[in-house]
């Protein structure tokens, strides 16, 4: 009956964009990428580990630390206090993204909360200048509040899709921004891996934890500056008032708690949106492990250089951006819904080929990281237009709450089968073969969704091409 009603009130196309608009949220994706790259990816666990191990009584550079650490009295393992920052960020972030949507959607000055939110993230990176000797816990409080507005902003800027395109555009708007998030985060972190090679001492532990810090500033630095892009070139549109959406009564944070509770009680409205986001939760799990768990398979099983997974690092970012842009193009012709499934099928391709590799032989490794590149881009790029087809108008922002909290709040699942098959087979190769569950589940999951009704549903009206 939802389905019906919903259907009866088809949306109309968002105001028309310029093209200096669209600039500006692609360039939010070059800007905050940095983030996710040089700091997540890259340089931020060995170091912030290292500050802990110092912190725990263990001499820089040894082989192994079993000191242990004593935040708020709790005593852990040092070698853990970085992953237990991990979950503990990613529990703040489910409380907090879909109250920070809700709150987006009932601002009229959305483009201030994007401001906002990245300010105060690439100024908690930017005080990781401080982050040293022994001061661990000062590290983790700054990840804690850059993490969490990091997934807050994400949650603001992807809200401003559905206002930049129409239903037909939106594929193409959305891959043209994650190609170039990945090109502007492949771009800083080889000038800061260039950086490290060329200034790093052998024997001199310090000053390659000193070049580690810096280059987490720089991403700070560069956050914040490709911010002001956006914040001059987007602009704020109205907030949309329809029966589904309570009216503003003059109070940002009032309303959007009120317009969350709404959501909450009858998400049951959309169930088509939410079977979607399920099989995203699912397929999205299985490549955010294989990303988290690349360089682990590289050095452990396939007894790989650190440089040749640098190396590897850098051509899935800068190939990411090329296959962004060549998958939204195969969207255009076969449409969204299909150029997922289809990249669902390579992904399985991936983790099977990877099983094969042999072990401490470079090229392989790097094709197969190509691979990943190609396919990676595209399947989050669409995914995201994809999904921004089937959220009620009014409700963007506090949906993409609810999609970003997917994205990153369940990332365990993965990670944990991982290990579980790890501990039952002693064998990293079942272990990551093990992950193909995730894309043949989240494959059929997608399958199920009938993508045209969802769109209606939601009031939405679809693109000629799905």
């Amino acid at each position: 009956m939802a389905e019906v009603t919903a259907a009866t009130s088809v949306a109309a196309a968002p105001p028309p964009s310029t093209r200096r608009e669209r600039s500006g949220w692609y360039f939010y994706d070059w800007a905050n990428s940095a983030f996710q790259t040089t700091v997540i990816t890259v340089f931020l666990g060995p170091f912030l580990t290292t500050v802990t191990e110092l912190a725990a009584g263990c001499a820089l550079g040894a082989d192994e630390c079993s000191g242990r650490v004593h935040p708020l009295g709790i005593g852990i393992a040092a070698g853990s206090f970085y992953p237990y920052l991990i979950s503990l960020s990613v529990l703040l972030q489910v409380f907090v993204l879909p109250i920070v949507g809700a709150i987006a959607d009932r601002t009229p000055h959305k483009k201030r909360l994007l401001g906002v939110f990245a300010f105060i993230g690439s100024l908690a990176t930017i005080l990781f200048a401080f982050v040293t000797g022994e001061r661990y816990l000062l590290g983790g409080l700054l990840f804690l509040i850059a993490n969490i507005a990091f997934g807050a902003a994400f949650v603001v800027n992807n809200s401003f899709l559905p206002q930049l395109a129409a239903p037909d555009d939106r594929d193409k708007v959305s891959s043209r921004g994650w190609a170039l998030g990945y090109l502007g985060g492949g771009l800083l972190l080889l000038l800061n891996l260039v950086a490290v090679m060329l200034l790093s001492e052998d024997g001199n532990d310090q000053r390659t934890m000193d070049l580690a810090r810096w280059s987490i500033v720089s991403a700070g630095v560069w956050w914040a500056a490709f911010t002001v892009l956006p914040l001059l070139w987007l602009r704020d549109r109205p907030i949309v008032v329809s029966p589904d959406v309570p009216t503003p009564r003059g109070n940002v944070l009032t309303d959007g708690f009120r317009q969350l509770g709404g959501t909450l009680r009858h998400l049951k409205a959309y169930p088509l949106t939410l079977f979607f986001l399920l099989a995203f939760l699912v397929f999205n799990d299985g490549i955010q492990t294989v990303i988290t768990l690349a360089s682990q398979y590289g050095t452990e099983e396939l007894k790989l250089e650190q440089n040749t997974l640098i190396v590897t690092i850098l051509i899935v970012q800068f190939l990411a951006f090329g296959g962004a842009l060549a998958l939204g193009r195969l969207a255009e012709r076969i449409g969204a819904w299909k150029t997922v499934l289809l990249s669902l099928v390579l992904w399985i391709g991936v983790i099977v080929a990877a099983f094969w590799l042999p072990a401490e032989e470079p090229l392989p490794f790097m094709i197969l990281g190509a691979c990943i590149g190609i396919v990676l881009g595209g399947s989050q790029a669409l995914s995201r237009s994809l999904f921004s087809q089937m959220i009620p108008v009014g409700k963007e922002g506090e949906y993409y709450g609810f999609y970003e909290i997917s994205d990153k709040g369940t990332s365990w699942l993965g990670p944990l089968a991982f290990g579980l098959v790890f501990q039952l087979t002693d064998s990293y190769r079942i272990g990551i073969v093990s992950l193909v569950f995730f894309f043949v589940v989240g494959f059929f999951l997608l399958l199920a969704v009938p993508i045209r009704r969802a769109i209606v549903a939601a009031g939405n009206t679809p693109p000629r091409v799905l």
